[in-house]
């Protein structure tokens, strides 16, 4: 892919005279972790291409990564704090900011802490300081108004990994490397780069797959880039991938095809799946799912004969009424036919961070360890479905929410009803921003507190790697020294917990980075019997997220644990080595992932086969009219890549995708402008005929509607397009995980 060189607004950057260099780093724009090559002239990146010795992507870069010199530059971001004075946020110094954040909290705090609420927006898992830091922030404003951008993408995958293994961050991955047969249902790789899956060359690994002989399907209402290259597209009803699949499950137990293989000392429950499965034949739910029952009887054994097979859900099936459930059963699948925690099939990565655990029974997982004030609605993981946020705002009562912690989120536009949201957040007495962007969202915020630029700080995925199909480790250090005037994102996280916790503002960030070392060394000090003091002088790293990754990785997995494993990683041996560590394949884990009571894969946890009844009644429901699905593309990630001039040009791509059939029927033609309304409001937005979406299903992309007034996103502003969150309903969701429905959504078609 070619790189992009930067832009300013006028034309081309004019070409430096000063000597250049390469510094090495990996991508922080989307899941995929690619290496990047970028060439520094000056104190400006200046160039982008992929990483060709990178351990892990070898050389791939998409669009997003090759226009990271342009976002680096862009002239809109924020590189100051900015304070509302008199109604107007202006340019001031970082003390004069945290004072206010400190009297701000303070005041909304009188009414107790509830009273103050934060949301972590996707970036967060993006960034060392996310991955660091924001938990400790949570844990001392000790607030149960916690919501993440989690219930808009991906709290069911966490919810049924929680009930079938006891954790709900032990996601298995397909083991794309190694399968023979790939079964992706509601994903697009093609265009997202994967998603709850870590794989740089997403597309290169499934073309690598038919190469050595193997297939892959899409199952997916759309012929998207992926289900266009598939072996088969097999197009689906929104929202029935559960009918699907578990009309898969019975067919496995119809006609005897269940292999657990290994996994049967390790399973549980097998019995209660099968009865639940007796009322989901294939003729059954064939009509409602719009899959014909032959090809779903055949479809489940083709997963049983491979000889290795995975099953892939993602955005689309975790985004739907039934989501946890449809999550549940891909992993049901997976087991049944034998294909989990083995090389081919679905297995656990473990990154280098992490430290391997005893086999042996656990607490277990369950949910709704306190409710929302006003909907009742379970916490899950810590946090409340980010649906009912406006419902905490606007509802006057004792626990109201007064005050907003946002974090790198933008749900203004990425969140269910949000012309509500919008209303709801003008309405607060007190809300500060962590974010480089004076976009939708933050143009509410008393106080803006900007980042340093992703070439100013240092790099590791916390999260991601922990989803790689591959287990490789890298460190990107800083490429670039701090701007003037800039304070390092973790500095800016300790600091507002320090004020959360009753430092004041003045309190030394120095502190909360000692105490989080602390904290990890005293662990290690009492399993190794040497003195945290001894280890603390042998820990690395020039700046805090630096110290705390070193001693991390010293006591992970395949860490030098502080010299008694001489050849293990440390932060020092990934500086050595800039385009990464690899690790070796993924290897199977059970029973070492288990935390069940039972010590078991939990294959039929009551909670999920108490909500089987819903779908059951869904089955034999009549179809909607029209419903609404959302697409990626692969030169967007949600809404904050739209300020960046190469991955907005071109064609407008932020139309109302729509049958021809339909369209004839509905008196609408290309290039027209249609009226989509639901339940909560309505948009007008240009039609796009395609024969890709099924008819009955119209589709429009996620993460646009940039006309709001107060952003200073001038390229976004240019290229604004319709928000699609107009339309979603915060009142449907998932009930199990709290999960919005954004795809699925009923709705009405017509001219405008």
């Amino acid at each position: 892919m070619p790189a992009v060189e930067p832009t300013d607004r006028k034309g081309p950057a004019m070409a430096e005279t000063t000597a250049t260099r390469t510094a090495y780093r990996t991508c922080p724009l989307c899941e995929a972790t690619c290496g990047l090559a970028l060439t520094i002239t000056g104190d400006r990146v200046t160039h982008a291409r992929g990483d060709h010795d990178h351990v892990f992507s070898h050389g791939f870069v998409c669009p997003k990564g090759a226009a990271f010199p342009q976002l680096l530059a862009d002239p809109d971001r924020l590189r100051r704090p900015l304070l509302r004075v008199d109604g107007t946020l202006r340019e001031v110094g970082w003390e004069q900011a945290f004072a206010a954040v400190a009297a701000g909290l303070a005041a909304a705090r009188s009414g107790g802490r509830d009273a103050v609420a934060v949301y972590l927006g996707n970036p967060n898992v993006h960034t060392m300081a996310g991955g660091l830091h924001v938990g400790p922030l949570v844990r001392a404003l000790g607030t149960r108004n916690v919501y993440s951008a989690s219930t808009v993408d991906q709290m069911p995958k966490h919810v049924s990994s929680g009930y079938l293994y006891g954790d709900p961050n032990a996601i298995p991955v397909p083991d794309l490397d190694r399968t023979d047969l790939l079964v992706l249902l509601g994903a697009n790789p093609f265009e997202s780069n994967g998603s709850l899956c870590t794989a740089p060359d997403f597309p290169g690994r499934l073309r690598a797959l038919q190469a050595r002989g193997g297939r892959f399907l899409v199952v997916d209402p759309r012929r998207t880039r992926t289900a266009a290259a598939a072996d088969e597209h097999l197009p689906i009803r929104p929202g029935t991938d559960a009918l699907l699949l578990f009309a898969v499950v019975h067919t496995l137990f119809d006609e005897d095809l269940v292999r657990l293989g290994r996994l049967a000392e390790h399973v549980t429950g097998v019995d209660a799946v099968r009865d639940l499965a007796g009322a989901f034949a294939a003729e059954r739910v064939a009509d409602r799912c719009a899959v014909p029952a032959p090809r779903i009887r055949q479809l489940a054994r083709e997963l049983a004969a491979a000889p290795a097979a995975a099953v892939y859900g993602r955005i689309g099936t975790c985004t739907v009424a039934f989501g946890t459930l449809t999550s549940w059963l891909v992993d049901v699948v997976n087991v049944l036919t034998g294909n989990l925690d083995r090389p081919g099939g679905a297995m656990f990565p473990l990154a280098a961070h992490q430290r391997p655990r005893a086999a042996g029974p656990g607490r277990g997982f369950r949910t709704g360890r306190w409710t929302s004030r006003v909907r009742r609605l379970p916490e899950v993981k810590g946090e409340l479905p980010v649906a009912t946020l406006a419902d905490e705002i606007e509802t006057p009562g004792e626990g109201q929410v007064r005050a907003l912690i946002t974090i790198a989120g933008n749900p203004v536009l990425s969140t269910a009803n949000s012309r509500r949201l919008d209303r709801a957040l003008a309405s607060l007495d007190f809300m500060v921003s962590v974010d480089p962007y004076l976009n939708e969202t933050t143009r509410h915020a008393d106080v803006v507190l900007p980042p340093p630029d992703a070439a100013r700080t240092g790099h590791y995925d916390f999260a991601f790697l922990t989803l790689a199909v591959r287990n490789v480790a890298s460190y990107s250090p800083p490429a670039l020294p701090p701007e003037a005037d800039s304070l390092d994102e973790c500095d800016i996280l300790a600091r507002l917990t320090l004020i959360a916790a009753g430092r004041g503002a003045d309190a030394d960030p120095a502190e909360l980075h000692e105490h989080l070392l602390g904290q990890t060394l005293a662990d290690a000090a009492e399993t190794s019997g040497r003195p945290a003091a001894q280890l603390r002088a042998l820990v690395t790293g020039d700046r805090p997220a630096e110290r705390l990754l070193d001693a991390r990785l010293r006591l992970g997995a395949y860490g030098d644990q502080f010299g008694a494993r001489p050849d293990g990683l440390s932060l020092a041996r990934l500086l050595d080595h800039p385009h990464g560590v690899d690790l070796g394949p993924l290897r199977p884990r059970l029973p070492e992932v288990l935390r069940t009571a039972s010590g078991t894969v939990e294959l039929c946890p009551s909670p999920i086969a108490a909500d089987v009844a819903r779908l059951r009644a869904a089955r034999d429901a009549p179809p909607d009219g029209f419903v609404l699905v959302g697409r990626r593309h692969l030169r967007s990630n949600n809404s904050w890549m739209h300020n960046v001039p190469a991955l907005v040009k071109g064609r407008d791509r932020c139309t109302l995708q729509v049958h021809p059939e339909d369209a004839t029927r509905l008196g609408l033609d290309a290039g027209d402008a249609a009226r989509v309304s639901s339940r909560v409001g309505s948009v007008v937005v240009p039609v796009e005929l395609t024969a890709d979406t099924m008819p009955g299903v119209v589709s429009m992309p996620h993460g646009w509607g940039h006309d709001l007034p107060g952003t200073r996103q001038s390229v976004a502003r240019a290229h604004a397009g319709v928000n699609s969150n107009v339309l979603t309903d915060e009142a449907a969701v998932d009930p199990l995980s709290g999960n919005v429905v954004l795809n699925g959504i009923p709705v009405r078609v017509e001219p405008a």
